[in-house]
This record gives C-alpha cells, structure tokens and sequence, in this order.
C-alpha cells in the first residue's frame, strides 16, 4: 500500500520573533517494512540556516534557524510511503507462533547476547515515563506468568488498556503523569503508549515509544475530510530472536499496513514532531493538521 502524508504545523505568535532555532523531526522511517519513496519539507518564512542529521535512535532531524523578524511559522511535510502487507502480515503471523516466555526473557537480557544489547537501553525510565508503582504492578503483573509466552502477555496486558481506559482528549498532555493516568483510567494515544512502557520497563521487559500516523476510514456514507486525521503513538517491545514487535492499545491491535512509522526513542521528547527556542513577546497559538492518504 502506497500512502501520501501531508503534516502541517502551524504557530501564530503575539509578537514579533526576532530570532529562533528549531528541530523537526517529520520525515518517515525507511524500515524492514516501510520504504520512503519521497519527502519534501516546506517551510515558511525562508529559514536562514537548515542542515539535516540522523539521531541517536536513527531518526531524522532537521535543524532550521531563522533571523528575520516574522509572526508566523508554518512547515508543511509531505510524504510517499510504501507499506510491504504480505511482509507485515508474515510477521505479525511470526510474532503470534513466539514461544519465548516472559521467563526466558528476563534469563536471556541478564546474559551478554550481543544481539540484546542495543535493546537494552530502552529498559532505562525518563522524566516523563517514570518507573510504575505498585498498584500500578500489581495491575500489569495480572497478565504476566512467567512460564507463558511473552508476545501473549503483552498481547493480553494491551487488551486490558483498551477495556479499562477511556478515550478523552483534552484530559491530558504528554507530561501528564502516569499515575494519573491510571488512577482516572483516562487519555489519549501517547498516554497508553508511555503507561505501557513504564510498566513494561518495570518489569524488565526493554519497550519503546512509536510515533506515526495511521489510515482513518470515515463512516460509511461519509466523505474523508482532508487534514481531519492526526498523529499517531503506540509502543514495541524486544522479543529476543524475534525483535521489536509493536502494539497500539488505543485500538487494541498489532500495527499492520495502516500504520506509518515516523520514528522511535525512550519517550515522546526524543521523536517530538518539533521543538525549539524562540526570542519574542506575548504567546503563541499552534495550529495541527494531517491528511493520510492512500493513492490508487
């Protein structure tokens, strides 16, 4: 499947900016089952200094600097991907038949497997997903027997969220703690993925946050409004043997061909969409819109 995907972001300041210094991180992965096939960023007003560069975790960052006084910035990212379904679904089909236990797994990661050891970092907490407590523990471990499979406890512990938290946008943000989170039983995309992380790291279990976009099909009968659709967050977990297999508790199911991988890392800070400094007066309104569109 062939996807286009347009990514507009948008801020309107209350005064002039004299200066700013930015990084967007808005192009797409090249991934064993996703391929760029084109990508072009446009920003305005005219940036004074732009380079691009590869992070850490491989994704791409693009610095743009500006010097000219403006009121407002606006970057348009438009992408073509290609998603492999008969390769997706091959894997997925892999990932179900996993015999590895949550057991095995916790044996293998205290080994030096040379395979394991870049997963490894992604057992470590940050600021924003911080280690779970007990309560919270004593929720996750409900899935988790030792002598079971650990793509079927993950597979079960995901469902959980799904029939347990609600869908509330406005509720939160991507700071909002945990805790929180669970105790209200209540969020959005980004606060199930980093709720799973945090206790699936408390576990022992190495997961990352995935950030991407995902097709939306309007109800039938309905036509598909162009830039109504919005950015997407779900988490992978390292399977030893198997590797890094993804999970979206908002929908309850494994990623399949209607997913696009914009990127990965510990946390929604290191594959935020855009971040930056700013030299100017009065606030700022941010304004979002996202089109993913299959081509014929």
């Amino acid at each position: 499947m062939i996807y286009e995907i347009y990514h507009e972001t948008s801020f309107e300041y209350g005064g002039y900016v004299t200066f700013s210094h930015n990084i967007a991180r808005l192009k797409p992965k090249d991934t064993e089952t996703q391929k760029l096939l084109d990508y072009k960023l446009v920003v305005s007003p005219t940036p004074y200094e732009e380079s691009e560069f590869l992070d850490f975790f491989e994704n791409t960052n693009k610095f743009i600097s500006f010097k000219e006084a403006h009121k407002n910035l606006v970057l348009k990212a438009i992408s073509k991907v290609e998603r492999d379904e008969k390769h997706i679904r091959s894997l997925i089909e892999t990932y179900q038949n996993s015999t590895i236990t949550y057991k095995e797994t916790l044996e293998r990661l205290k080994r030096q497997e040379k395979e394991d050891n870049n997963a490894k970092m992604y057992l470590f907490h940050t600021d924003l997903i911080p280690m779970a407590n007990k309560e919270i523990l004593e929720y996750v471990k409900d899935s988790f027997n030792t002598d079971r499979p650990l793509f079927e406890s993950v597979f079960e512990f995901m469902g959980r969220i799904f029939e347990d938290f609600d869908f509330e946008s406005g509720f939160s943000d991507v700071t909002t703690h945990i805790d929180l989170i669970f105790r209200e039983k209540k969020g959005v995309c980004q606060d199930f993925a980093q709720f799973a992380i945090s206790s699936l790291r408390t576990l022992g279990i190495p997961t990352r946050y995935v950030s991407g976009y995902i097709r939306t099909i309007p109800a039938e009968g309905q036509e598909k409004l162009f830039g109504t659709d919005a950015s997407h967050a779900w988490f992978s977990v390292y399977i030893p043997d198997i590797g890094w297999v993804d999970f979206d508790p908002t929908n309850n199911k494994i990623p399949n061909e209607e997913y696009i991988i914009l990127g990965f890392g510990r946390d929604y800070h290191d594959i935020a969409p855009l971040k930056g400094v700013v030299q100017s007066s009065g606030g700022s309104r941010l304004g979002v819109s996202v089109d993913v569109k299959v081509l014929e």
